[in-house]
């Protein structure tokens, strides 16, 4: 199992990482208040927002290896495409959404159990939250069609990307020591993760491309627990206003997914000792990879069905 490495005791301020558990405290408060709002009102619409069984099994299974490192995003969209739970323009919004609680519970654990600089954390998630407040802001709008173009291509990409880091194929760094950065490579890390927060909103995840950040910027694996949990746990709540404001969800979906989350969750992170997640990755790589190819086809059928109504429309009548 792949849990964070053991590192040097972390610099930076107590104080201001008990603000960042307070501040995170009362951000999903808030998104609490507002989903239950949200929710209420589709109920009242006539939508059902009663969980089903099929989702709350595919959050349980997503979030115990979310906690891993593996991310739930794209192991989500594969089950729930293959399961046809949720529409695929609503996925990445049902994505940020459903897994804002189990998301901070993770971020509350591995915050607390493995150390880095708190202004080089602090800085990192206020930048995925401002790329994530724009991404949502654009995706929440886009039509099907490049819904399941942006998926296919996210989930290309995290399949490349877990890919490159197998033992087997080595193509990825290793990391370093520093658990913080500075200057030139805190800008870096900065303008990274705000590219990252943007694209997390269109469900390509942002565990696996922030992981290989940490390492490309030298600082040791371990951060990149902290740093990515909490990044998503502070971001989620933020992009999820937006979905919820414009309804890009799935809300029969969403309870089932808050309320499976958390206890795998806890589940991975306190009671599971011993796990090969490097033959768990492979089969989740062949997985994603399927699942993207279906949203491009999905995608081009789209395609040819509105071409097609276009020549109909246009050839003159006999």
């Amino acid at each position: 199992m792949q849990q964070p490495a053991p590192a040097p005791a972390p610099t930076g301020s107590t104080t201001a990482r008990d603000a960042l558990f307070v501040a995170l405290g009362l951000v999903t408060l808030g998104f609490v208040v507002a989903l239950v709002r949200a929710l209420r009102a589709r109920s009242a619409a006539g939508d059902e927002v009663r969980p089903r069984a099929p989702i709350s099994l595919v959050s349980f299974v997503a979030n115990f290896f979310d906690t891993l490192g593996i991310g739930s995003f794209a192991t989500t969209t594969s089950m729930v495409r293959q399961w046809r739970i949720i529409r695929d323009e609503f996925i990445p919004g049902s994505l940020n959404i459903g897994y804002v609680l189990p998301t901070v519970a993770q971020a509350y654990i591995y915050t607390k159990k493995v150390p880095v600089d708190a202004t080089t954390l602090i800085l990192m998630i206020v930048a995925s939250m401002l790329g994530a407040w724009l991404g949502a802001g654009v995706v929440s709008r886009w039509p099907r069609r490049k819904i399941q173009i942006g998926l296919g291509a996210a989930l290309l990409i995290f399949a490349g990307i877990m890919l490159a880091g197998m033992p087997q194929i080595g193509l990825l760094p290793s990391g370093g020591n520093a658990l913080g950065l500075t200057g030139p490579k805190l800008v870096a890390g900065l303008l990274g993760n705000f590219l990252l927060g943007a694209l997390m909103t269109l469900g390509i995840g942002l565990y696996a491309p922030c992981m290989i950040l940490i390492y490309l910027l030298g600082m040791n694996p371990a951060a990149a627990f902290p740093i990515m949990m909490g990044s998503c746990a502070f971001l989620m709540p933020l992009a999820s206003v937006r979905f919820l404001r414009t309804g890009a969800y799935e809300p029969k979906a969403i309870l089932g997914m808050l309320l499976a989350g958390v206890p795998a969750v806890l589940i991975a992170a306190f009671w599971v000792t011993s796990l090969d997640i490097n033959k768990v990755k492979w089969l989740v790589v062949v997985v994603v990879t399927y699942a993207a190819i279906g949203l491009l086809r999905a995608a081009r059928r789209e395609r040819d069905i509105a071409s097609a109504a276009t020549a109909a429309e246009t050839q003159p009548a006999i």
